[in-house]
């Protein structure tokens, strides 16, 4: 027997209380979305599950591309029968039988009350035909099963399942509105969207970039990153495209050396909160760590976030670096992370930037030079590029 469905279950969202309906919704849209690549498929929204009905598509890569739906606890590859206690029978045992291992349990929850057996009779009765009718040497370990089999009696239907596969949780992409990622093309900053992907709030990215000093190597790499983070999201990401070299050689111009850095991430902000604005984002969001660069200690963030008004999100701010590059690994953004092609935050490095700037004298470069305008300039003049699923076959983009 060929499984059928696959059974998702939604976790976190079933606290969610009045607003529980308008999650589920997003839910059920965005993987619809994600798997709009296959077909075939189905799907039927109960209360509390998500069926999705396979016919005839590869199990094995919708279960690939269900991982990366955020709002998604775990989801089982499942085998629908009439809730028929001796077809029931007969399908576990089959599941068992394809199955190595040679300890099992039965878990049975038996949505369906009226019902004849309770739930640990109905148990006893699948285990005692497994051990009359399989072929294997099976014991009973209701501990640590090398073969769990999952049994969801319902009114008319029944759903077994051997296996459950762990989703990615968190919210769905876009319940909590949409955010504006600076992404430098370094470790972090990747770790930050997905994170921020995780709890519901979806994103376009911005990166400045400063030609000459950075070349289209730097650019493929931050695309390149932005396509991993897509498969997190709804199929595409805008990335807004900062032409950067003017305003950060007139930083540098009228900037002490030891204040170029804290200077620059300020006129950053300026420029990202200008594009967040433009573009109905509701926050700023970025992988500044704490204490582990002169820019990203207490009293620089201070300084630096003190030029806007909207709010900044850190999802790593309070990480240590093994932990964000463990993330990076597993959501593949780490190899492209470490290609050796700078960024306009690397390429004008201070050799002993300050590490506890103060507003006013930040400031007083400032005044310097009529800062406001090149900000301004850099907005209007700011491109955008959509990552989606072209993305690789675009040659316009570089």
């Amino acid at each position: 027997m060929e499984s059928s469905h696959i059974l998702v279950r939604f976790g976190e969202l079933t606290t969610k209380g009045k607003n529980r309906k308008l999650f589920i919704k997003k839910l059920c849209d965005n993987t619809k979305e994600i798997l709009s690549s296959f077909n075939h498929l189905k799907y039927q929204l109960t209360f509390d599950r998500l069926y999705i009905l396979l016919n005839g598509e590869d199990p094995k890569a919708v279960s690939e591309k269900l991982k990366t739906v955020f709002g998604i606890h775990s989801f089982s590859v499942c085998y629908k029968v009439e809730s028929d206690l001796d077809k029931i029978k007969e399908v576990v045992n089959e599941v068992i039988e394809k199955n190595e291992g040679h300890t099992f349990k039965i878990d049975t929850k038996r949505n369906d009350k009226d019902f004849p057996m309770k739930s640990l009779e109905i148990n006893k009765a699948i285990a005692g035909y497994v051990f009359h009718h399989t072929t294997k040497e099976l014991k009973v370990d209701v501990h640590h099963p090398e073969i769990l089999v999952k049994v969801e009696l319902r009114k008319d239907w029944t759903y077994i399942m051997d296996n459950v596969i762990y989703g990615a949780g968190g919210y769905p992409v876009g319940i909590g509105g949409k955010a504006l990622l600076m992404l430098s093309g370094g470790i972090d900053s990747p770790v930050a969207g997905y994170l921020t992907l995780k709890r519901g709030v979806d994103i376009e990215c911005i990166h400045y970039a400063s030609p000459p000093y950075t070349n289209d190597l730097a650019k493929e790499k931050v695309l390149d990153l932005v396509n991993e983070l897509r498969k997190y999201t709804h199929g595409k990401i805008v990335v807004h495209m900062v032409p950067f070299t003017k305003l950060q050689l007139a930083i540098y111009e009228h900037s002490e050396e030891s204040y170029a850095m804290t200077v620059m991430r300020r006129m950053m902000y300026r420029i990202a909160e200008g594009i967040a604005k433009k573009n109905h984002c509701l926050a700023i969001v970025n992988g500044e760590s704490i204490g582990q660069v002169a820019s990203q200690t207490l009293e620089s963030m201070g300084v630096i976030n003190e030029v806007i008004s909207m709010p900044v999100i850190r999802p790593v701010a309070c990480m240590d670096k093994l932990e964000i590059i463990r993330i990076a690994e597993e959501i593949n953004t780490y190899d492209i992370s470490i290609r050796p092609h700078e960024d306009c935050c690397t390429i004008f490095t201070p050799k002993q930037p300050a590490t506890k700037p103060k507003s006013y004298k930040a400031e007083s470069f400032e005044k310097l030079w009529d800062y406001q305008s090149m900000v301004q300039e850099c907005i209007d003049n700011t491109s955008f590029i959509v990552i989606d699923d072209q993305y690789k076959n675009n040659d316009e983009i570089f």
